[in-house]
């Protein structure tokens, strides 16, 4: 016990319901194709560098980072992203496009 009555005190049903809770997470992401998992990193990837680019003031180094991130996942592997391969290319390409117009007005 630490003292502070605000801490909770986990117990073995607690510890045994979150632990079957993360089995049950891994078998359904584990039913999940990796392209499609993938896919949704990088669209997650894709909005951290819209936000950073639309930051009072834009976070460029923030931005850039997060893009060349996408970049490196959506040319790396290419149509091996599946279905989502050519949204993915065109996503990229315009958050590119964006960071290059917004780092020439800065």
């Amino acid at each position: 016990m630490t003292g502070d009555d605000t801490t909770p005190q986990l117990d073995e049903s607690m510890i045994a319901e979150a632990e079957a809770a993360m089995r049950n997470a891994r078998d359904r992401l584990g039913g999940i194709p990796a392209e499609v998992v993938v896919s949704n990193h990088v669209m997650g990837l894709y909005e951290l560098a819209a936000i950073h680019l639309s930051a009072e003031p834009p976070a460029l180094a923030e931005a850039a980072l997060a893009i060349d991130a996408v970049g490196c996942l959506v040319e790396g592997l290419g149509a091996r992203l599946g279905d989502d391969h050519e949204v993915l290319s065109q996503a990229l390409a315009n958050i590119r496009m964006a960071f290059v117009q917004i780092k020439g007005v800065q």
